[in-house]
């Protein structure tokens, strides 16, 4: 190409980019705006000196904290270690209890009642209802399955609750998991020795503390277990040591005292009652209480449902059908019959066994039921409302065998006092068949006459002593059946003194009376005191034909598991104290008294009977005792403070309370005529005290009564011969 001349432009590379100029000051201003960034985050010099401090304690208190943690936890796995090497195979620790139980059987073989601490085999956790195992775990520990012996939350959920309710951190709600209770039952590994605790009720005080200092011990001793058992071994501990109320340890012996059931066919109606018992399980069982317990128990299958447990199927189901108590732990029968025989048995095998007892006694608990209904019809029909008047029966055999026994208007009670047995109070005109009976003992008949007219005596020491008749009145010449049918009580001084009050007392003795007879001429009018049991058994004596009796209601003893027994009857009929041909004429004198004399309200529609009233002076007490053929019933009524009974004698409230009574009692058995003589001698005799002038009948006229060899000779004879002193 040719050149036009034009001037070339220089050999220079384009420039791609326009060439600016560089600005210094906008460069500048971000950089001064990054550090005023910088100081705003940083703060003044407060806020840095603040945070420096605080950083420089932070790393005091990491650097102290994570040691003494270290330390912390290697004194705790040590500790645990310890206690892992202390614990027992986990069999030895499921029966916990100090004492043994006793479980009683009535006649018939079937459980009345329970003592001591009971227990009815171990079980585990696994052998157990499912229903009771989940009601358990709902109610006391719901995350058991989850921690390792110890739950912060339950912990902190137990806190928050204790202190928004205005009590201590560790006071109401313990936040204590199922392993943690268990460790409190095994009192953390101390056994109780009697020889190192002042009592056992100190001991368990001592387990059951709630310092901050044994709560940090229960927690090592729960992790401890936690290595050493498994979940269910716990459980295991737990279920067969915890108390459930009634006396009843571990879930066994409660479902089998409270549903007679074993604990493996629990519903889950009953697992939840029993599980609701953990919380205060002598407020809650239901034998003290079962509606309570029964609303106890719906909270539980609440828990139950809620936690999955339950479908709401049967949770409905067992809010509809609750638990109830089976029939013979709703009955509670003869709780004063089993204090007295567990009163009246071996110490050792009773009280304080350290052995599973069963004992069999003499105790019908229909009769039972009977006696309990007739003092009750009779207080709730005859008695003022308010009347704080006290009653007691008791019902046995002819051979002593106790069938029945009431000792207080309560009577679904345990430990109580016994008016039957306890209660030594005079007997009044109870006392005197015995002074009969000395009399026909001797020969006279019970048409023999004694006159009935004012009558004195000086008592040594004591002045002059007149006698008065109930109705102040004098009756003459009566019959010695006479004056036991409508209680004279001159005539019955005036035999007394005749045949000798040593005599007298002695016959009363060997009958059963143990009590401290009185010496003087009161001895007749029942001065002395006695209990309602010995005044029975002397009873019992005259309509058995004129043997003693024991009164007895313990027949065998056993322990559990074993067949033989350790023991037998530790009563029953005795020695011959008079004649049968005495005892039958008794029995016909005492017919009288039921049947025309002051015993009249005690007559039987339909079989025949016989008895005694008895009133002591300003009617503090009143007693009626008697017998059909079958069964000898004692019923005493007063007040425990000793206050006179209004408007009531022998013959009054306490013979009505025996008619209804034997009414029940002999409901179903077959009538029998009493054993008593039916066609006695006619009068021929006249008895005179000792000291008086004898006219010419004073003398028994049954001569052969007194003739060397004669059989009828020989009781009265053995009583003289204690009396002077031959043996």
């Amino acid at each position: 190409m040719a050149n036009t001349g034009r001037r070339k432009p220089p050999l220079v590379a384009d420039r791609r980019k326009p060439k600016t100029k560089p600005k210094a000051k906008p460069k500048a201003k971000p950089r001064r705006a990054a550090t005023r960034s910088r100081t705003a985050r940083r703060g003044g010099p407060i806020r840095r000196a603040v945070g420096g401090l605080l950083r420089w304690v932070w790393r005091i208190v990491w650097g102290i904290g994570w040691r003494v943690g270290l330390v912390a936890g290697l004194i705790v796995g040590l500790a645990t270690g310890y206690v892992y090497t202390t614990l027992p195979d986990v069999a030895q620790l499921l029966d916990g209890r100090a004492r043994g139980s006793v479980t009683l059987l009535d006649r018939n073989g079937d459980v009345f009642a329970w003592r001591g601490d009971q227990f009815g085999g171990a079980v585990t956790a696994q052998s157990v209802s499912r229903h009771l195992r989940n009601a358990v775990v709902a109610t006391e520990d719901k995350r058991f399955y989850l921690h390792p012996g110890i739950d912060p939350i339950g912990i902190a959920s137990a806190v928050r609750i204790n202190l928004s309710e205005g009590r201590g951190p560790l006071s109401g709600h313990g936040g204590s998991t199922i392993t943690q209770q268990t460790a409190k039952l095994l009192c953390l590994g101390v056994e109780y020795r009697a020889e190192d605790w002042k009592s056992e009720a100190e001991y368990v005080r001592d387990c059951r503390q709630t310092s901050l200092w044994r709560k940090a011990k229960e927690a090592i001793y729960a992790l401890a277990m936690e290595a050493k058992y498994s979940k269910d071994e716990i459980l295991s501990i737990y279920l067969n040591r915890a108390y459930l109320g009634g006396g009843a340890y571990g879930a066994e012996a409660a479902a089998q005292r409270y549903f007679g059931k074993p604990a493996a066919s629990l519903s889950a109606a009953e697992g939840a009652m029993l599980a609701g018992l953990l919380t205060a399980p002598s407020t809650l069982a239901p034998t003290s209480n079962i509606e309570r317990s029964q609303n106890r128990a719906s909270v539980v299958v609440g828990l139950m449902r809620d936690q999955g447990y339950l479908s709401d199927e049967e949770a409905r189901a067992a809010l509809n059908a609750p638990a109830e108590l089976s029939e013979a732990a709703e009955a509670q029968a003869g709780g004063y019959f089993a204090d007295w025989v567990m009163a009246s048995g071996p110490e050792f095998f009773t009280r304080d066994t350290t052995e599973d007892v069963i004992i069999r006694t003499t105790l019908d608990q229909r009769i039972q039921t009977a006696a309990e209904e007739a003092m009750r019809y009779i207080f709730d029909e005859k008695v003022r409302d308010g009347s704080k008047a006290q009653a007691a029966i008791v019902v046995m055999s002819a051979d002593g065998a106790v069938r029945a026994m009431v000792g207080g208007r309560e009577t679904k009670v345990t430990g109580a006092f016994n008016r039957a047995t306890q209660a030594r109070r005079q007997t009044g005109s109870a006392f005197k068949p015995f002074v009969y009976a000395t009399a026909l003992e001797l020969g006279y008949s019970s048409q023999a006459t004694v006159v009935d007219e004012p009558y004195c005596l000086d008592i040594p020491g004591s002045g002059r002593w007149c006698p008065s008749n109930y109705d102040n009145k004098f009756h003459g010449r009566v019959t010695l059946t006479d004056a036991l049918k409508h209680s004279f009580n001159i005539p019955a001084v005036k035999v007394s003194e005749s045949v000798g009050r040593d005599l007298v007392r002695r016959v009363a003795s060997d009958f059963g009376i143990e009590s401290d007879l009185a010496a003087g001429p009161a001895l007749a009018l029942g001065a002395s005191e006695s209990t309602l049991l010995e005044m029975t058994g002397a009873y019992a004596g005259i309509l058995n034909g004129g043997s003693s009796v024991t009164p007895y209601g313990l027949v065998e003893l056993r322990l559990l598991g074993q067949d033989e027994p350790l023991m037998g009857t530790g009563g029953g009929i005795g020695e011959r104290v008079i004649h049968e041909e005495a005892a039958q004429e008794l029995i016909y004198m005492m017919h009288q008294v039921v049947t025309s004399g002051s015993g009249r309200r005690a007559n039987l529609p339909d079989r025949e009977a016989a008895g005694k009233t008895g009133t002591t002076q300003a009617a503090r007490d009143a007693w009626f005792l008697g017998f059909t053929a079958d069964y000898v019933t004692g019923v005493w009524m007063g007040y425990d403070d000793n206050t006179p009974l209004t408007g009531v004698t022998g013959g009054g409230l306490p013979a009505e309370i025996w008619h209804e009574t034997m009414i029940r009692v002999d409901e179903g058995v077959p009538v029998r005529p009493l054993p008593m003589m039916r066609a006695p001698a006619r009068p021929t005799q006249s008895l005179s005290p000792e000291g008086s002038e004898p006219n010419a009948q004073t003398q028994p006229q049954r001569q052969p009564q007194h003739t060397p060899g004669n059989e009828r000779k020989k009781p009265i004879e053995n009583i003289l011969r204690k009396l002077l002193g031959g043996g």
